[in-house]
């Protein structure tokens, strides 16, 4: 067997260290890892996990048109009521909500009941830093940064799955993301094609070969470069040129519509996927916001764009599909002076699927008057963003377990806006393994 001397040096050769394919923690700790009984497949949804990053703004997300404060707080951004024949105004859903003009792409699946929106919600804690609104949110432990796992991770590593494909979690963009970081093997992807080095036959098989020689045996590292190797063998039955999207659909041209269009390919190839994450960034808009027009439209139409075809193109597999998309805090809801929104506290959350109960907004909506604002003249948050994934963690992936995948809260209020599966299972036995594995890929 080679040591890691002669390992570090034929990796050197192949190119294979030198592109960042195979990487390993710097420090380790000791996890927990799920146990699962034989034959006992995770029976829940599979998830899709969006983050607005940025803090999107809620109130022009979905538009508080019934509320006369809105109007006043906002003489250049708000959008207007809305008007029939008008594709400048908000969209109605309900007599008091409405959309933003270019989410026009969802109102057909809102009015079909797979996309539910929940407004005036958020993290109950109230910083206004970004790194730190993110980084709560997705450990699922607002103010507290003493648990290393993320909510999701913690989700997966509750289940019993006999799914040992590397695929299972999977991170869209360099790193994985914290919601996914636990002892659940996660794949960082940045495109199916930028994995298997856009179908480059030859430098694949040099890796490859490089990889099998390296890597015999049973051990940790071994295990770890099998696992490497295995991943790449499947994703190069993937070809990323011929697939084409079902029903028409037509992602954006961008890396977050490459990234959704990559992960209806992983999970209609039957290759395992549980769980998928993906970012929007751009959304801290500070100056020239915009209303109908501007710089926040422009990222309202490609997420628009790209949700709509997500849900077109996996139209037969929606009902066993769940996405939600959340952002780490709203914006203000007094306009500033360079006409844009400074860092607020609620926002908005969209909850698409088969078996969601959409066509409604959800929350209890606590009013733009200055006697109801948060803080320093905030939205104020009525629904805690937890009540809103703790829903779709037990009744859509199958985990009774709450009080594991999120820590320390304890009075979950549920909306009702999804269905519970007609088959659940209960989490199993853990043991503790020395390691924190991930799967890394070529940058």
């Amino acid at each position: 067997m080679l040591n890691d001397t002669s390992r570090r040096e034929l990796l050197k050769r192949t190119g294979i260290l030198a592109m960042g394919a195979l990487t390993f923690p710097n420090s380790l700790r000791v996890p927990r890892i799920a146990l699962a009984p034989k034959d006992a497949p995770t029976r829940g949804d599979i998830l899709v996990c969006i983050f607005l990053r940025g803090a999107a703004d809620g109130l022009n997300l979905v538009v508080p048109h019934g509320d006369k404060n809105y109007y006043a707080a906002r003489s250049t951004l708000a959008l207007a009521q809305p008007k029939a024949n008008n594709d400048q105004t908000a969209i109605d859903l309900d007599g008091f909500f409405g959309l933003h003009p270019d989410l026009r792409p969802l109102k057909e699946i809102f009015d079909a009941r797979q996309l539910a929106i929940v407004h005036a919600v958020g993290s109950p804690d109230p910083t206004h830093s970004h790194f730190d609104a993110m980084d709560y949110m997705e450990r699922g432990t607002p103010g507290d940064k003493g648990i290393p796992t993320g909510w999701i991770g913690r989700h997966l590593q509750m289940l019993a799955s006999e799914n040992k494909s590397p695929f299972r979690a999977v991170g869209m963009g360099n790193l994985v993301q914290q919601s996914l970081r636990g002892p659940v093997t996660a794949t960082a992807l940045q495109s199916i094609a930028d994995f298997h080095l856009q179908g480059d036959a030859r430098k694949m098989q040099q890796i490859q070969t490089a990889l099998a020689s390296l890597y015999e045996g049973d051990g940790f590292i071994e295990t770890t470069g099998q696992q490497t190797l295995q991943a790449m063998n499947d994703l190069a039955k993937i070809t990323s040129a011929n697939y084409a999207p079902a029903n028409g659909a037509k992602y954006a041209d961008s890396p977050f519509g490459k990234a959704l269009l990559n992960i209806a390919q992983l999970i209609k190839s039957g290759i395992g996927v549980e769980v998928a994450c993906a970012d929007l960034g751009g959304w801290d808009t500070h100056v020239q916001q915009g209303s109908a027009d501007g710089q926040m439209a422009r990222l309202i139409e490609e997420l628009a764009k790209t949700l709509a075809a997500f849900h077109a193109d996996l139209r037969d597999e929606m009902k066993r599909i769940t996405l939600v998309a959340m952002t780490e805090f709203g914006r203000r809801v007094q306009e500033n002076s360079n006409r844009g929104t400074d860092h607020g506290h609620g926002s908005a959350m969209f909850v698409m699927g088969g078996g969601i109960k959409g066509g409604k907004v959800y929350g209890e909506w606590p009013g733009l008057g200055k006697d109801n604002l948060y803080g320093p003249g905030d939205l104020a948050i009525t629904t805690d963003f937890r009540d809103v994934l703790g829903e779709i963690v037990q009744k859509r992936l199958a985990n009774s377990d709450l009080a594991q995948v999120f820590p320390g809260y304890k009075t979950f209020k549920f909306k009702g806006l999804a269905n519970e599966q007609t088959a659940r299972l209960e989490p199993r036995y853990t043991i503790e393994l020395p390691f924190n594995i991930r799967i890394p890929v070529p940058a």
